[in-house]
């Protein structure tokens, strides 16, 4: 786990930007005002490609497939100026921007972002998943039943999986259908599958990566909006530790990156 996120907030990578060339199929903004874009590029060199995000100064960085397949990206940094470049790289950590452009984003409501089926969290590919989670909050009429089922059900089905740990890759994204039926997996496995179940029946939730005083490593947890209110989530640590302790203390952990 710990190589997979040096990855992505290795904030030393140079990146080498030749022109910025315009081209409209690259980009599919048509969701944009809820809080995503879809990229696609092909290489022909076969390179590594990434995506940069970058609004204000802060960054999001991307692999993204080099065939040409479209990908959903999260714009999770608020009103504002979105920057959205796809970069190639050329030799080491050295990339050249292929396409980049600008767009200008308001948002009806900050909290659709978090309902969409991203890169990361990629509901809308896991049939299985979203009817798991359907079935687990029929008959429940409160969000708060609704999550509480689906977290029980992750912290009692799924083990941690101290082999992937050991030997993830650099750029690891959870296979979520492979996740719910293998039943193991590392915390951003944990923290997807919470965040895919809930987004796939309309309750908004955060993947965070960073720090808590619940493990060493860096981690992977769940903000879910409750009744109006972010509430903290860690279906990696109850599930280890056998609690039921649904709501954890948010001050007992520091975000880096949210997602």
């Amino acid at each position: 786990m710990r190589k997979f996120i040096a990855s992505i907030l290795a904030a030393s990578t140079l990146f080498a930007y030749a022109s910025a060339a315009s081209a409209a199929s690259w980009l599919n903004d048509s969701n944009i005002a809820a809080g995503s874009i879809g990229v696609q590029y092909q290489a022909d060199s076969g390179a590594r490609v990434k995506v940069m995000v970058t609004k204000d100064g802060t960054s999001y960085t991307y692999d993204l497939k080099n065939n040409g397949t479209e990908e959903s990206f999260p714009l999770q940094l608020g009103d504002g100026t979105y920057k959205i470049a796809v970069l190639e790289n050329t030799t080491g950590n050295k990339y050249k921007s292929v396409y980049s452009t600008t767009k200008d984003v308001v948002f009806a409501d900050s909290n659709t972002v978090y309902l969409n089926s991203t890169q990361n969290v990629n509901w809308a590919a896991a049939s299985d998943v979203v009817a798991k989670a359907k079935e687990l909050t029929d008959g429940k009429s409160s969000t708060e039943e609704k999550v509480k089922a689906i977290y029980e059900y992750i912290i009692g089905n799924v083990t941690y999986d101290y082999n992937l740990a050991a030997n993830v890759a650099t750029g690891y994204i959870p296979n979520l259908s492979q996740v719910l039926v293998d039943g193991t997996g590392i915390c951003y496995d944990y923290s997807s599958l919470f965040a895919a179940m809930t987004r796939s029946i309309g309750i908004p939730s955060k993947l965070m990566m960073g720090t808590s005083e619940y493990v060493s490593e860096y981690h992977a947890w769940n903000e879910v909006l409750v009744n109006g209110a972010w509430v903290t989530v860690d279906t990696t640590v109850d599930a280890g530790s056998g609690s039921a302790d649904f709501a954890k203390d948010s001050s007992k952990y520091v975000a880096a990156k949210i997602y």
